[in-house]
């Protein structure tokens, strides 16, 4: 036996996890293209996502179903599945007696909140799209641009705020004339609104019931918004079915342990997001989970509130993206209590929006030994918010991050030869069947077998054994070439690039197109940073040009240079790090926190510029 072998044999073993077999039918074209698709069929499911609150109500009336922390004193406000049917009964009657023209959206403009997801349950009783919209379209933007733009394409006729105030600005800026507002805590100034209370207590009548029964699987439950990445945000239509569906495939394969403990979540992923409005609520209600609502979040200032809540909750499934896990670890090392509080009854953790770095996933699996003697499957999935959303999963005892795994039942996976790797497109149950109001960006979405164009690439971890899954290859129009005809393929460099100068960097744009050799322009980790050079109360403008920060990248990045064995499409050669935050109203950054790399590179073009001057500039880090 080798030595790597041993080391293998001598890691600790995995919690114990219920996989799907990974039986995969693969279809080999005589022009090259592939097509995956899991053997099993795709289980019974649900007919609309309200049925599910309804037999909850029913069985475990009881059960908590959401919490909230509320108040001065931050205490939990728990509602269970009983009060949430009474609730959610009323609002529907609340809308019904409304006469809202059929099937107009009811927006929601503020983020997750015990309220918001009532609101959303009562739309779709009364058949209405619930059409959760960014927040930051109506609190960090300043022209409201795209939130004016999204009222002119949907149309809503009922929108509600959680504070009134808060969104006073942004209410003001739309032509509210036909529209309904109702505001949950205090109401806006100078705007009629109707009290969330007050609709609340409506007398539910048996109009209520005659609408759900009408629910058809085709009725849309929700308007989801895309990025907007390649201009103005579109509005996918995500039907009942198509919710219904996916996260019935999420469960078919991993199933649950019956004697295992009841579902709980912890979660801060916003609901106008797929991944967390549908990917993680849809199963946390179709289980009869408990889904607390984490109003923390993984940037300085705001994770303490995550800490605080993981001390008390302890979840059996957990997600975050990667700079969430950077910060957890970090707390983790220095509190055992809060490490055996998170690792006390967790299943599997998912991670999400970018790859997870390789010391990061080493930093979490010694922290699960050290608090259970175990280590604990990462788990992740791959689609979009067309197709409600995840498709693909890695739904088996992996070590290898980076994957995205294989098509759950019900999905059909088509790769398309497009150079050394492959465009991938989806066909399925949970694909939607278009944009709301725009039929002719539908069109162009979907090749002529029906399969959805998602625009991401992937290679095979080995060609001959499928079974081993796919690796996410970036995105097929970010990729360009060196002025000397080399191809670079963005996705895989800007998540190693990003991982090889962590922790102080956190996301970075990468550069190069008809240039001599790749660049980096990059955001610091402020929280990181900080900690790097002792100083909590450091800047960006401070950070940037500390030696220490520097020095991290530096040696960092030459490291990966090192490993790249002279590849100059994976070399990075200069880096210059930013103060300025990516801008949501230049499409730097998309609603759900991505970075655009076009249009932070048209957007930031006289910094490209800046980036390969000779000689460098004064802030320009080159590498060896």
């Amino acid at each position: 036996m080798d030595g790597s072998a041993a080391a293998v044999l001598e890691k600790p073993a995995f919690r114990k996890v219920n996989w799907l077999p990974r039986d995969i039918a693969v279809d080999r074209r005589p022009d090259g293209v592939i097509v995956l698709k899991s053997k099993f069929p795709l289980k019974e499911y649900l007919p609309h996502i309200p049925a599910a609150l309804a037999q909850w109500a029913t069985e475990r009336p009881d059960h908590t179903w959401l919490a909230q922390r509320r108040g001065p004193q931050r205490e939990w406000h728990r509602v269970s599945y009983a009060e949430a049917k009474r609730t959610v009964d009323a609002l529907t009657q609340a809308i019904l007696d409304m006469k809202l023209p059929e099937s107009a959206p009811v927006a929601i403009l503020s983020g997750n909140s015990i309220e918001h997801a009532l609101m959303t349950q009562a739309a779709m009783q009364a058949r209405l799209p619930a059409a959760p919209v960014s927040p930051a379209y109506s609190l960090m933007s300043q022209d409201h641009a795209k939130l004016k733009y999204l009222f002119g394409l949907i149309k809503p006729k009922l929108v509600m705020v959680q504070d009134g105030p808060t969104f006073e600005k942004a209410l003001n800026a739309l032509d509210l004339t036909g529209i309904r507002v109702i505001h949950v805590d205090r109401p806006p100034q100078g705007i009629e609104s109707l009290a969330y209370a007050d609709l609340v207590a409506t007398k539910v009548t048996d109009a209520v019931a005659q609408s759900i029964a009408k629910i058809a699987p085709d009725t849309i439950g929700k308007l989801l918004f895309t990025s907007g990445s390649t201009g103005m945000p579109k509005a996918v239509i995500n039907t009942q079915r198509m919710m219904c569906a996916n996260a019935a495939m999420m469960m078919q394969v991993r199933p649950r342990d019956p004697n295992g403990p009841l579902p709980v979540f912890l979660d801060w992923m916003p609901w106008n997001h797929t991944m967390g409005g549908n990917a993680l609520f849809n199963p946390a209600l179709i289980e009869g989970g408990t889904l607390y609502i984490d109003d923390g979040r993984p940037v300085p200032g705001q994770f303490e509130e995550t800490l605080r809540n993981l001390r008390e909750i302890s979840p059996t499934y957990y997600a975050n993206a990667p700079v969430g896990y950077a910060v957890l670890a970090s707390a983790m090392e220095k509190d055992d209590a809060l490490c055996r509080s998170f690792f006390k009854n967790i299943g599997i953790m998912g991670y999400g929006g970018a790859r997870l770095p390789d010391d990061l996933y080493d930093r979490m699996q010694a922290l699960a030994v050290r608090a259970t003697g175990e280590r604990i499957v990462f788990y992740t999935g791959w689609g979009s918010t067309e197709t409600a959303p995840t498709s693909t999963g890695t739904y088996w005892d992996t070590e290898r991050v980076g994957l995205i795994g294989l098509p759950f039942p019900g999905v059909e996976l088509k790769l398309v030869p497009a150079g050394p790797k492959y465009e991938l497109r989806l066909r399925g149950i949970n694909v939607t069947p278009g944009y709301y109001n725009q039929p002719e960006l539908t069109a162009k979405v979907f090749d002529e077998e029906g399969f959805y164009c998602i625009g991401d690439a992937g290679v095979f971890v080995d060609p001959n054994d499928p079974s081993q899954g796919l690796i996410f290859a970036g995105r097929v129009v970010e990729d360009f070439k060196l002025f000397t005809g080399t191809f670079v393929q963005v996705g895989p460099l800007r998540t190693d690039a990003i991982a090889a100068a962590s922790p102080v960097v956190h996301d970075a744009l990468v550069t190069g197109q008809d240039r001599p050799y790749v660049g980096l322009l990059a955001w610091p980790n402020l929280h990181a940073c900080r900690q790097v050079i002792g100083n909590p109360d450091a800047g960006f403008e401070d950070v940037v040009k500390h030696p220490a920060v520097i020095d991290c990248v530096s040696k960092g990045l030459e490291a990966h240079n090192a490993a790249a064995s002279g590849a100059s499409s994976l070399r990075i050669g200069r880096v210059l790090l930013l103060v300025e935050p990516p801008s949501i109203d230049g499409n730097e950054l998309t609603d759900k926190g991505y970075i655009n790399q076009r249009a932070g590179l048209d957007r930031r073009a006289a910094l490209v510029d800046r980036l390969y001057a000779d000689p460098p500039a004064d802030d320009v880090i080159v590498l060896k």
